[in-house]
C-alpha cells in the first residue's frame, strides 16, 4: 500500500511541476524579469486557462491527500 502511495506522490509531484510551468505569468514576478511580461493581456481567461486551473487544483488536492495518507501510514 505504501508503495502505491509513493508512486502516486511522485507522479502527482511531476505533474504539478508541469502544470504550474504551463500557466501564464500574471506579471510582477519572475516571468517579467525574464521577458514574460512582453505578451499582451486580452482581458480575460480563456476556457483552456480555466480548465488548466481546474486540473492543477485537482492534481494539488490528490497530491495533498497522498502526502497525508503517507504520513498516516508511516505513523502506524
Amino acid at each position: 500500500m505504501e508503495l502505491l502511495f509513493t508512486i502516486l506522490l511522485i507522479t502527482t509531484s511531476l505533474l504539478m511541476i508541469l502544470l504550474v510551468l504551463l500557466h501564464k505569468g500574471r506579471g510582477g514576478g519572475l516571468s517579467d524579469m525574464f521577458g514574460g511580461g512582453v505578451s499582451s493581456s486580452l482581458g480575460g481567461s480563456s476556457v483552456a486557462e480555466r480548465n488548466l486551473d481546474r486540473f492543477t487544483i485537482g492534481t494539488g488536492v490528490i497530491w495533498f491527500a497522498t502526502v497525508i495518507a503517507l504520513g498516516l501510514l508511516k505513523a502506524y
